[in-house]
C-alpha cells in the first residue's frame, strides 16, 4: 500500500523517487523550510511582516482562506521581491495539500520538523562518535537511542481519524465527509 501523504522540503531527488515508486501519494511541502527560503529572498526590514503574512496562509481555517492569504502575499511583495514570490508561487498546490486531511492532523503535516526532531538525537550521537564501530553496534545504538527518545513522543492529534484517510473518505478543509466514502 502506498503512503497517503509524503512531507518534505524541496529536495528534487526525494520527490522524483516518490513519484516513480508511489505515483498516487499526495505531496506536502514543509512550511518551515519554504518560509525560510522565501524570507531569505526578502530584505531584513520586511521579514517580520512577511513572516506574519506567511503564517496567515498556513494557519487559515480553509483552503479558500489560505488561497486568499496567498494571493495577498503575492500582491503585496511581488513588485519588489519577485524571487521570493516565485519561490512561494511554484509550490502553491503542494503547500496546501494538508487541507485534504483531517484538521487535527494539520499541525503534524505542515512541516517536517517533528520527523527531523525524532532523529536529532541519533544525528548528534553519530557526530560525537564519528560513526565509529561496526554496523551491528551502530544499529544497536540507533535502536537504543530511538527507544529512549520514544519516551518523550506525543501521540498524534486525531490519531483515531487515520482510518478515514486509509478508507479514502473525502476530506474537505479538514472535515471528514463519511457519507461520500470512495
Amino acid at each position: 500500500m502506498a503512503p497517503k501523504l509524503a512531507i518534505g522540503d524541496g529536495a528534487f531527488g526525494f520527490w522524483a523517487t516518490l513519484r516513480e515508486i508511489f505515483g498516487e501519494t499526495a505531496e506536502q511541502r514543509c512550511w518551515f523550510h519554504k518560509s525560510g527560503n522565501v524570507l531569505s529572498k526578502l530584505s531584513k526590514s520586511v521579514q517580520p511582516r512577511a513572516k506574519s503574512d506567511l503564517h496567515n496562509i498556513w494557519q487559515a481555517e480553509t483552503r479558500e482562506d489560505a488561497n486568499d492569504a496567498f494571493d495577498h502575499f503575492l500582491t503585496k511583495y511581488d513588485a519588489k521581491y519577485p524571487a521570493a514570490c516565485e519561490c512561494l508561487r511554484k509550490d502553491r498546490d503542494v503547500l496546501l495539500t494538508f487541507y485534504d486531511f483531517p484538521a487535527p492532523h494539520w499541525t503534524h503535516l505542515r512541516t517536517t520538523n517533528p520527523i527531523e526532531s525524532t532523529f536529532a538525537t541519533s544525528r548528534l550521537r553519530h557526530r560525537r562518535t564519528k560513526g565509529s564501530g561496526s554496523r551491528r553496534t551502530s544499529l544497536a545504538m540507533e535502536f537504543k537511542l530511538a527507544e529512549s527518545a520514544s519516551k518523550n513522543w506525543r501521540r498524534l492529534r486525531g490519531h483515531e481519524q487515520i482510518i478515514y484517510v486509509i478508507q479514502g473518505h473525502p476530506i474537505i478543509n479538514g472535515l471528514i465527509h463519511q457519507e461520500d466514502a470512495a
